[in-house]
């Protein structure tokens, strides 16, 4: 049913579209859909409250309260904050919005009703993209948007209606990435991916950071599986930070409609001049930097105590995000980072140094590597590191896993790991550890996985690519003798080279009585 309606909306939504960009018109469409759910549980709540102040067995009963005098009551925000419900002001309430939603200035309204949420709600202060009065969709293409996002009912039981909005608005972050392609990647991770990295991080408590944390889909996984091991919202503290700062409100919505608390920061800032967190130590670090990027350089970080392992060069930042995510983890630590393939080989003297150093400080717990067309925004080929600031078992080894025969096609250009998918990984990972989430004893598989001692990693220069550690995947053998297999494939192909001929003179044929001939 949940499928259906996600469906059913995005068509609506994208129809209404026109030709307005994808990167412009997912603020609209996404900064609509969160008034929609804050307006609709700020009525709930207001509902609930008006019937337990006439119910004389509730302990907000209200004796001999006339409609006026539960109408002033009504208007009380604590009653609202202490539910951690937003305070939505008169005007700025849904329905009066769709009211008005055929008016020539519905845009306007929109960004004052926003303005007015934000004034009277400060943990949202900053965060809502106030862009609708100068939006560049054709005339009454905004009021058909507020009745398609009026559909949406949000007003059910506080639990039930945010997941119904959390999945609502996931699964519009993942088609608006896929409609903007190269660009979708800036701010939405495929949630497979995410979803491998929190299976194997698996972080039940404590402080959690994503120092690039796009729209925060890192975040919101972690608190999925929290609570799917029995823990509840609350049990992490996130921590996140996003230059982008589009991209930033994203994500700050992406959590607050879902009731996670957060930290994002001050501001929108680029995590390596300025730091949102300097003094962070996390239990869980995720992180998906962007690929080989090249101009994030600045003077001011020559020495800095991050490089701890070594100066990054200065033309790619995969060992400064390396490092940056090593500095910023509790001493019981573990991350797990999205890089291109090449961080696990170049041969570039500085990132070989690192990387070197890194491998020796025994600081690398797990190398993946993964199937192409896993990503929107590149065709890179991709893997997964997991870095453990001390490791408690294993010492001394890195377990490699080749996950790139993984996967399976969800549309022509793109691959999707499946919860199978993922276990396998995670199972893998927790076995080789002796972990407690561990379900079954650890053996090394010829061409998936291998656990190798940090001095056979230096015989091989100190790559870190699985393929070069796993080994050959075995081949059954079938007892069948190398003279008759080939006399059985000789037989096979002079077969099909029959039918081949055979078919060839057909077409001939045919293609002769049209007047064609070759």
């Amino acid at each position: 049913m949940i499928e259906d309606i996600k469906k059913t909306l995005w068509a609506s939504a994208d129809k209404l579209r026109a030709n307005m960009d994808a990167a412009e018109y997912k603020h609209i469409v996404l900064g609509l859909i969160f008034l929609k759910y804050i307006s609709d549980t700020f009525q709930a709540h207001r509902n609930e409250l008006t019937k337990r102040f006439s119910d004389p067995k509730d302990e907000y009963y209200l004796p001999d309260a006339d409609p006026a005098l539960i109408a002033q009551e009504l208007e009380n925000r604590d009653y609202y904050k202490e539910k951690n419900v937003f305070w939505v002001a008169d005007t700025a309430r849904w329905e009066n919005l769709r009211a008005q939603a055929k008016q020539a200035d519905i845009g306007k309204r929109i960004d004052e009703a926003l303005s007015l949420i934000e004034n009277e709600n400060p943990k949202l202060k900053g965060i809502l993209d106030k862009r609708y009065a100068r939006a560049q969709l054709p005339d009454g293409k905004l009021g058909e948007l507020v009745d398609m996002v009026s559909t949406i009912g949000f007003g059910a039981a506080g639990n039930q209606s945010r997941d119904l909005l959390g999945q609502v608005y996931e699964y519009f972050l993942g088609m608006f990435a896929n409609a903007e392609g190269k660009r979708g990647g800036q701010f939405y991770t495929p949630a497979s991916i995410v979803k491998t990295l929190v299976t194997v991080l698996a972080p039940h408590h404590g402080k959690v950071y994503d120092p690039c944390c796009g729209s925060g889909g890192m975040f919101v996984q972690s608190e999925k599986f929290i609570e799917a091991h029995g823990g509840k919202i609350g049990d992490a503290s996130i921590y996140g930070q996003e230059s982008n700062p589009t991209t930033w409100r994203l994500a700050a919505m992406n959590l607050a409609i879902r009731g996670i608390d957060f930290n994002l920061g001050r501001e929108p800032a680029d995590t390596f001049i300025r730091n949102q967190h300097p003094d962070l130590r996390a239990d869980f670090i995720m992180a998906n930097p962007p690929f080989n990027i090249s101009e994030w350089w600045h003077s001011s970080l020559e020495g800095d105590p991050r490089w701890e392992y070594g100066t990054p060069p200065q033309g790619n930042a995969n060992y400064a995000w390396l490092q940056h995510i090593l500095h910023h983890l509790k001493p019981n630590g573990r991350a797990g980072i999205v890089l291109a393939n090449g961080s696990m080989s170049s041969s570039q003297n500085t990132e070989g140094d690192i990387r070197r150093a890194m491998v020796e400080a025994d600081k690398i717990d797990v190398m993946v590597s993964l199937p192409g067309q896993l990503f929107f925004n590149t065709q890179i080929p991709a893997c997964l590191w997991f870095l453990a600031k001390n490791k408690t078992t294993r010492k001394g080894e890195i377990l490699f896993i080749d996950a790139r025969k993984l996967g399976t096609m969800i549309s022509r250009s793109q691959i999707e790991f499946s919860d199978e998918d993922i276990q396998k990984i995670a199972d893998t990972v927790h076995a080789w550890r002796n972990d407690d989430e561990a379900k079954v004893k650890y053996q090394n598989i010829p061409g998936f996985c291998r656990g190798v001692a940090l001095r056979e990693i230096a015989e091989h220069g100190h790559v870190l690519t699985p393929g070069r550690y796993v080994g050959a995947e075995i081949v059954e053998d079938d007892d069948e003798g190398f003279a008759e297999k080939m006399q059985n494939l000789t037989e096979t192909l002079g077969e099909q080279m029959a039918k081949g001929t055979e078919l060839d003179m057909l077409i001939r044929q045919k293609l002769g009585r049209w007047g064609y001939e070759f």
